[in-house]
């Protein structure tokens, strides 16, 4: 197995609740993401959140993003903050709940201005960056280049295939410089070529930096699996209202993450079963 840890926390739901009136949608959502370190590499994490249609996969996005307040319970994420010393600035780390706007949000409609071209969107979102001050053209030119949109920046959004909004979108958020991305059903609508270039692109940017965390909510369970190093399950409980995680499966283990040949994996095939059973 490859050699790795599982170190501090960099993002934390404990006890989350949401109703809509008298209605439970969620119930004790309790998970925990960890900063994984492999040796000599740049490792990312992917986490999923699995759950059938009308689960509360919608509701619970919305929650992690910061963009709903839950009816009880807390996010909380982790960050590096500058702090004075007497041997000048130092960078420590510092845990507080979850904001709108921590989060890169990219939501399944790929939602863009209209009336921007490609290449003024990605400026707007490089703006946003004060690490990119001055050297956001550099930056737009090389994600455009890794993501191979180059040729596409003066078009309109209306002018774009799906594949390549989703691509626009994606990299607004990494130029935004969050550390956590959070995906809706980022594998739907697209046939099987566009669907391998985007599972591919979602591992280039979980490579990107250690701390980059990529949050998955999802139904396509064979996919997520695949790019996955963590999966929990949104289901019911019997008797009990309301949606919660029903089961953690960390894939690590099993020997079924940061690998491209697993469709004929007996353990893959497996997992996806027992997935299939909790739903």
């Amino acid at each position: 197995m490859t050699a790795y840890t599982k170190n501090d926390v960099l993002l934390q739901a404990k006890d989350i609740s949401l109703y809509y009136d008298d209605k439970c949608i969620l119930r004790n959502i309790d998970f925990t993401v960890r900063d994984i370190v492999r040796p000599g590499l740049q490792q990312g994490q992917v986490v999923s959140l699995i759950g059938r249609s009308g689960i509360g996969k919608t509701q619970l996005f919305r929650v992690l993003s910061g963009l709903q307040k839950p009816s009880g319970g807390t996010i909380t994420v982790r960050e590096r903050k500058p702090v004075e010393s007497g041997n000048g600035s130092i960078e420590v780390w510092r845990e507080r709940p979850v904001r709108a706007g921590d989060m890169g949000v990219i939501f399944q409609n790929y939602y863009q201005f209209g009336w921007r071209t490609v290449r003024q969107s990605l400026l707007l979102a490089a703006r946003k960056n004060p690490a990119l001050a001055g050297k956001e053209e550099d930056a737009i030119r090389e994600y455009a280049g890794r993501f191979d949109i180059t040729d596409v920046l003066q078009r309109y959004p209306a002018q774009l295939s799906g594949g390549q909004q989703q691509r626009v979108s994606i990299i607004q958020q990494l130029l935004k410089g969050s550390n956590f991305l959070l995906l809706d059903e980022p594998f739907s609508g697209l046939d099987i070529c566009v669907l391998d270039k985007v599972t591919e692109l979602l591992l280039q940017v979980s490579l990107s930096d250690e701390l980059k965390t990529l949050i998955i909510v999802s139904h396509d369970i064979a996919t997520t699996v695949e790019i996955s190093d963590t999966v929990f399950i949104l289901g019911k409980e019997s008797g009990k209202e309301g949606s919660t995680i029903i089961r953690e499966i960390d894939l690590i283990e099993r020997g079924l993450a940061w690998r491209h040949d697993l469709r004929q994996d007996k353990v893959f095939v497996d997992t996806l079963a027992e997935i299939k059973g909790c739903l």
